[in-house]
């Protein structure tokens, strides 16, 4: 059922009239209509359908009126709940409802459709048979006031948009009309002078501004400045008025397939906004997609521009004010005053500006107005005060994987040789695309046979490129904007295959790190533990930076570039190692923190300097190469980076055996026979080491004896490791190396079943490695007395030695000693009898080997707790 009163009363029941026809029902339900969905009293109706009269009117007589409506309409649309009556109806069976929704919608859309549905509901002023003169009913002339602003702005609106379709000539006389009945509505004025402009009229077009300045004197106001600047374009008969292209609209075209980043679609248009990151990320694709996807939310326009074409802000601003409709002659000539006519036409628009590839902040302040602004830069933009930064980073495996499948098909992704794609490709989305190009325009290629192509890296620059694109051309744009000494920094950083590189290590190349930063060619993408700032280089830019490096200086370049790295990295390995392993007596400088710092360091610096290991052996650097590779060895060792020593290790012995030193690839071997005995593989390390001990000397040789000895000590062979360990001990005598022997004959002692002279071994150790500083090896040895003292029955003494060995581990940060430690509380509390509190430590140990993979920290552990359950 539809209720209309825009124009006379009626009632339709689809094609049924059920319009009342006696006065007092028509009033009623006019009144039912005004107040849809309100609950009305007897009352209330009595002081509606007598507003004037204060005679008495019985509640029967408008019971009966509501009875006798109600039969004409249905009683379930006049309902009847606690003594009130209510029209039960909504908003789309009132010809009001759907036309205030209809004018809303099409407002705000550039389809005039719901304006002129919304405009054929119009049939005159509300209730104009019942109320003509909207003097009986109040509701009555606030609704008119109401309705007949929307219907004005219903018909400006479709107006406009007849005259960006062209359909200016049809409009001359509807909107002729209007001016006549509405004087003052300037836009109706307008629409007719660009009517007529169009039709090739243009001194009606003058006259018609004219005849509104002479009505406007006598108000003694002026045109708004909207009419004033179109009467300005009249004046110089600017071309852009001839034609209605809409607003303008001066994206690129959006970009195929974009993939990912739905985090950041809606975040890019809230304001003032700096899409950044390296080249080839898809900051441009990212800005451009976000603006065609939220087209409709500007219906002003889109500003775009390119500032790689033209990086002058003054023809910028000139090009924008011509698409916004300001002619030639009335561009100011200084760029001051163009970016205050920008703002000026900006200023009350529903517009979006998009600013691509911007280099610094000069280039656009002047292009900034009140409109939302994105901007797409490989620099953060800092002095851009108040912007909101969005860093663009790689696309993750999904998301490559998606815009590879989309760019090929699905059927053509086995996922063998899209992995590898995914992986040569690094996530970049400019490589990504140029690959799945590629493979589109050949059929007959498989993901895996091009993955096999870019597998040298040599020429996998070479290989990605399809048509006019290439990835080398992205990064040649930020390089060639460098300044000499940057781009020199670029090329000797692509010597380096370490994921990243810290702040110190940058410097050695060069104090340009910043500038590589804005160019996207760097990214500072983390502060590590030693709190220091890291900088990361994308593999294909590292390629790219290698290739420049090789092309400019000479293949010696990568070499030079290299062994001038070694320098400084071995004088900071061994300054960083000097606290750890060192023991001499100035070692009694150290502090605590001194070690804790030294071990932060290095932690730090763990992959940049095994990647490094590497890249010495790579270029023929075998001496730096296997000298760093020995100088990690103890650090490896203490913290269980068993991954990382496994290949530096590796690496260091063919370095050394390069060589053709000797005595270089004995300590490799030992090294490598400690890795085995970190791993637990005895067999392995008893035959590493033998073949070191084989090719050492002197107290080389007693080192390699005394490994050998701890061996066989953890193989159960006592006598032979007592044997070993006693040898060189006689071979070292006193110092460090001698306390270290010691410390491992006192363990063998222990397991023998000779606690005593365990136990005084272990105290002349304990005490050697405090006097010296040598805090590791202090805790150590005293975890090994605290089993001697509980093997001696002495439950205090070894809890005052394991108390101890804890507090120096916690202190250290060393969390696999702070494990043998808990453990060894853990026997302790045991031997008191207090088993709960020597669970909860065992329990605490074990959660700590679990954590860094010790496996036999793990196994020990399990192994106390069972005796605790």
């Amino acid at each position: 059922m539809k209720f209309r009163i825009m124009g006379a009363l009626s009632i339709h029941d689809g094609a049924e009239d059920r319009t009342p026809t006696a006065p007092k029902h028509r009033d009623l339900l006019a009144m039912f209509v005004l107040n849809a969905r309100r609950p009305l009293t007897v009352e209330r109706l009595r002081q509606l359908l007598w507003p004037l009269e204060e005679g008495d009117r019985s509640d029967s007589l408008i019971r009966g009126y509501v009875g006798r409506l109600r039969q004409l309409i249905g009683k379930d649309v006049i309902t009847t709940v606690s003594g009130t009556y209510t029209l039960a109806v909504n908003d789309d069976q009132l010809d009001v409802g759907r036309f205030r929704r209809l004018v809303h919608e099409g407002l705000s859309g550039r389809d005039g459709g719901k304006l002129r549905e919304a405009l054929d509901l119009w049939r005159g002023p509300v209730l104009a048979d019942v109320d003509p003169d909207a003097r009986r009913w109040a509701e009555t002339g606030r609704l008119r006031e109401e309705l007949e602003e929307l219907r004005l702005l219903a018909l400006e609106r479709r107006i406009e948009l007849d005259l960006d379709a062209g359909r200016h000539r049809e409009l001359l006389s509807e909107v002729r009309g209007l001016v006549e009945r509405h004087p003052l509505w300037q836009r109706f004025r307008g629409q007719l002078m660009l009517a007529l402009y169009r039709s090739g009229r243009r001194v009606e077009a003058l006259a018609a501004y004219t005849a509104l300045r002479a009505e406007l004197d006598g108000h003694a106001v002026e045109p708004d400045p909207e009419l004033q600047l179109l009467h300005h374009r009249m004046l110089h008969d600017d071309v852009m008025l001839h034609v209605s292209a809409g607003p303008p609209v001066l994206l690129p075209r959006d970009v195929t397939h974009f993939t990912g980043r739905a985090d950041l679609l809606d975040q890019v248009l809230s304001g003032l906004v700096v899409v950044h990151g390296q080249g080839g990320v898809g900051k441009s694709a990212l800005a451009v997609h976000a603006a065609w996807r939220h087209r409709e939310s500007f219906p002003d326009g889109i500003l775009y521009a390119d500032l790689r074409e033209s990086t002058r802000p003054g023809a910028i601003l000139e090009d924008f004010l011509r698409w916004l409709g300001c002619p030639a002659q009335g561009i100011p000539a200084s760029e001051g005053q163009r970016q205050r006519l920008l703002r000026t036409y900006t200023a009350n628009r529903r517009m979006l500006v998009v600013l691509d590839d911007v280099t610094d902040e000069s280039q656009v302040r002047p292009l900034l107005t009140s409109c939302p602004t994105v901007i797409t830069s490989r620099s953060a933009l800092g002095g851009l005060t108040g912007a909101v930064r969005l860093p663009l980073g790689v696309l993750d495996d999904d998301e490559a994987r998606d815009l590879l499948v989309k760019l090929i098909g699905e059927e053509r992704a086995d996922d063998g040789g899209v992995r590898e794609l995914m992986r040569f490709c690094g996530g970049l989305p400019i490589a990504l695309r140029i690959a799945g190009s590629r493979l589109a325009t050949r059929p007959g290629w498989t993901p895996g046979y091009l993955a096999s192509l870019l597998e040298d890296e040599r020429g996998r620059l070479d290989r990605l490129h399809s048509g006019d694109q290439t990835v080398r051309s992205v990064y040649a744009v930020g390089y060639e904007g460098l300044p000499a000494s940057a781009r020199r920094m670029v090329r000797l950083l692509g010597a380096l295959s370490a994921p990243d590189v810290a702040d110190w290590a940058a410097q050695v190349f060069g104090d340009q790190a910043d500038a590589l930063v804005d160019a996207g060619l760097l990214e500072a993408h983390t502060v590590d533990v030693a709190g220091q700032v890291r900088y990361r280089m994308h593999d294909l830019t590292r390629l790219y930076a290698r290739e420049r490096l090789v092309e400019e200086e000479g293949v010696h370049a990568v070499r030079d570039a290299l062994a001038r790295l070694q320098v400084v990295v071995t004088a900071r390995v061994q300054a960083s190692r000097f606290p750890l392993v060192s023991g001499e007596p100035t070692m009694r400088g150290f502090v605590t923190r001194d070690i804790k710092e030294s071990v932060e360091w290095l932690v730090a610096e763990r992959a940049f300097l095994a990647a490094l290991v590497g890249d010495l052996y790579g270029a023929g650097l075998d001496e730096g190469a296997w000298r760093l590779a020995h100088l990690l060895g103890p650090f490896l060792e203490r913290r269980r980076f068993l991954d990382d020593w496994r290949p530096v290790a590796e690496t260091g012995l063919a370095a050394a055996r390069r060589t053709g030193d000797a005595r270089a690839e004995a300590l490799l071997l030992r090294d490598q026979g400690d890795l085995c005995r970190a791993e637990g593989r005895w067999a392995e390390a008893l035959e590493l080491l033998t073949r070191a001990l084989g090719m050492s000397s002197g107290r080389e040789a007693a080192q390699v004896r005394r490994r050998i000895g701890q061996v066989h000590l953890e193989q159960g062979r006592l006598d032979e490791a007592e044997r070993q360990l006693a040898s060189s001990l006689h071979a070292f005598g006193g110092g460090r190396t001698g306390a270290e022997a010691q410390q491992a004959l006192g363990a063998v002692l222990r397991r023998a079943g000779r606690p005593d002279e365990a136990a005084d071994r272990l105290a002349a150790a304990a005490g050697f490695f405090d006097a010296l500083g040598d805090r590791h090896r202090h805790a150590d040895t005293l975890l090994e007395l605290a089993a001697a003292r509980l093997a001696q029955r002495r439950v205090p003494d070894a809890r005052d030695c394991a108390q101890r060995a804890r507090s120096i581990a916690v202190r250290l940060g060393d969390r696999l000693l702070d494990a043998h430690a808990l453990l060894e509380l853990a026997r302790v509390n045991r031997a008191e009898g207090d088993r709960d509190t020597a669970r909860k430590l065992a329990e605490d140990a074990f959660k700590i080997f679990d954590g860094i993979a010790d496996e036999p920290g793990r196994a020990t552990a399990l192994k106390l707790l069972t005796t605790l359950l």
